[in-house]
């Protein structure tokens, strides 16, 4: 059973993992580098548990206590009771679900370990944007795709906002970074997947048309919002697939063209 501590001193030192919640480039370098994240919300908390994260503390306000008394019940780490204002003096924000949890990151699998048993991918680049990335990593999920690729300079899908937006659907789709790009995308195709690029570009055969759920193995390339795939994405691509547009609109939402082009890819998918 976990530990319940009252803390009323917001430079407690037993409080650091929440301290600056809304500076993003401090928590982009420090959350990887100390191997931690934070989730946010009750769902989000316990399905981080069920997914196998090892809890490190929770900041709960008072209320939250009794609410998620189970987890506390089950988890040794400590528990700190704060008062909402204090609570948004650490973080930095309101903290209007009154539940944060750090957790303890997992090691990253190998893309190659992914490659092996995944038949339907998803691979981003450069895609920045956390709210992005979270809604990405949701669709996937939700739409039935094995597994995510990150390229280098990828946003973290463990970062707040990111887990927060996705619903925690980030702890149900495994995923890997990259170490080379575009060069590794090589290392896709040689594992039997087609590289398809969704693109915008008229020249970009319409997604229905490419028939991309008849394939044995398809990898569905993602580029950043507005820029889009690089021309050396591009050029590492087998084909280039676009989702048609009517009235005058030419693209979508990165988030939005992904759980359209998710679909596509993965239903009526070949059966073992």
């Amino acid at each position: 059973m976990a530990e319940i501590i009252t803390v009323d001193d917001p430079d407690d030192p037993r409080l650091r993992d929440y301290t600056g919640l809304t500076d993003v480039e401090l928590r982009r370098r420090r959350e990887p580098a100390e191997g931690l994240f934070i989730a946010e919300g009750e769902k989000v908390i316990r399905r981080a548990g069920h997914a196998g994260y090892t809890m490190r503390s929770m900041l709960l306000s008072a209320k939250w206590v009794d609410v998620m008394r189970d987890v506390i019940d089950e988890v040794p780490a400590p528990v700190y009771a704060v008062s909402p204002d204090l609570a948004e003096r650490v973080t930095g924000y309101h903290v209007h679900r009154g539940a944060l949890a750090s957790m303890q990151r997992k090691p990253l699998p190998d893309a190659a370990e992914l490659l092996g048993s995944a038949r339907r991918i998803a691979i981003m680049e450069a895609v920045n944007d956390h709210t992005n990335i979270g809604a990405i990593f949701r669709s996937a999920a939700a739409l039935g795709m094995d597994a995510v690729l990150l390229s280098p300079d990828c946003a973290d899908p463990l970062y707040r906002r990111s887990v927060k937006v996705s619903m925690g659907a980030v702890f149900s789709v495994p995923y890997a970074r990259l170490d080379s790009w575009p060069r590794d995308l090589a290392a896709v195709r040689e594992a039997g997947f087609k590289l398809l690029a969704l693109t915008p570009a008229e020249q970009a055969t319409a997604i229905d048309e490419a028939a991309p759920h008849t394939l044995e193995r398809a990898a569905l390339m993602l580029g950043a919002e507005g820029e889009g795939l690089s021309t050396g994405a591009l050029r590492a691509a087998d084909e280039w697939v676009r989702i048609p547009m009517a009235h005058g609109v030419d693209s979508l939402n990165v988030g939005a063209a992904a759980a359209v082009a998710f679909y596509a890819v993965a239903t009526g998918r070949p059966k073992d």
